[in-house]
């Protein structure tokens, strides 16, 4: 989880050192930072510092349901792998990371334009523009956490974004547009990247957007709207595990075909092909 969330880090944001992942955050229109660290036993250890101001329940609420769902507390791990356990390819990806979750996101928005930002270029690239996205558009931390003077930004609003120009920072400006129409769309509607009933519901609304095919709709569906079962079998990475696992590259319709034998847990299956040669 730490090695995910540390090679995806956007500079000024997100920080991790050792066993310990820390960010700045807005939420409720006060800033703050926070680290996540092993506790005892199994436990995770969350520690807030708000800017000048006390922690209400509300907001402890928020932190923790945030927190859980970026590191994947609420799932069942030993159920899913014991169920995906049965199918020979996975066998040896299972028994190497037993414990393996599926990376959350903090915050929908800020996951949606990581998303757009990712499409057909390297972690490393998106991860680059990301940077430079914060540092332009982002806001600056009112008061800078001593402990993690690494965090100076919050992440940029939907506000800020619908009208920037995006294409300025170094990409295609079919790309700038697409996040354009992201960050209104939220605008409009605010529920856009929440949860649904189903993940068909939730695609549907994702796949509307001008330049959101169905990479990106079922990469935010997985790591944000938490759908087990998002699956994006087009995905360079899963195609390159499969094909390094079993000697013969498929076609995306070949592993989507594949990939039934693994539901309702098909993004626990996409995670440990993700992490083959890691």
């Amino acid at each position: 989880m730490l090695g995910f969330l540390a090679m995806r880090a956007i500079g000024a944001l997100e920080v991790v050192q050792g066993d310990v992942y820390a960010r700045s955050f807005e939420l409720e229109g006060r800033q703050g930072t926070l680290s996540v660290r092993p506790g005892p036993g199994e436990q995770l250890d969350l520690r807030v510092r708000l800017a000048g101001q006390d922690l209400t329940p509300s907001l402890i609420g928020q932190l923790v349901r945030r927190a859980r769902r970026q590191f994947d507390l609420d799932a069942d791990v030993q159920r899913i792998h014991r169920e995906l356990a049965v199918d020979s390819l996975l066998q040896p990806l299972l028994a190497a990371r037993p414990g393996l979750r599926v990376p959350g996101a903090w915050d929908g928005f800020e996951l949606a334009i990581r998303a757009v930002l990712g499409q057909q270029i390297t972690v490393q690239g998106a991860i680059r523009l990301a940077s430079r996205l914060v540092a332009v558009h982002g806001r600056p931390l009112a008061l800078p956490d001593p402990d993690w003077p690494e965090l100076t930004h919050v992440f940029a609003t939907p506000g800020a974004l619908a009208v920037a120009d995006l294409a300025a920072l170094g990409m295609p400006a079919s790309r700038g547009r697409t996040l354009s129409t992201v960050a209104r769309a939220v605008l409009d509607d605010p529920q856009l990247l929440e949860p649904k009933a189903s993940l068909q519901h939730g695609l549907e609304g994702l796949l509307r957007l001008g330049g959101i095919g169905d990479w990106t709709a079922h990469y935010i569906a997985l790591r944000h709207m938490r759908e087990m079962d998002a699956f994006p079998a087009a995905d360079v990475g899963l195609l390159n595990a499969v094909a390094l696992l079993q000697g013969q590259r498929p076609t995306a319709r070949q592993l989507l075909a594949r990939a039934e034998a693994w539901r309702p847990w098909r993004g626990y299956a996409a995670q440990h092909l993700w992490s083959v040669g890691n």
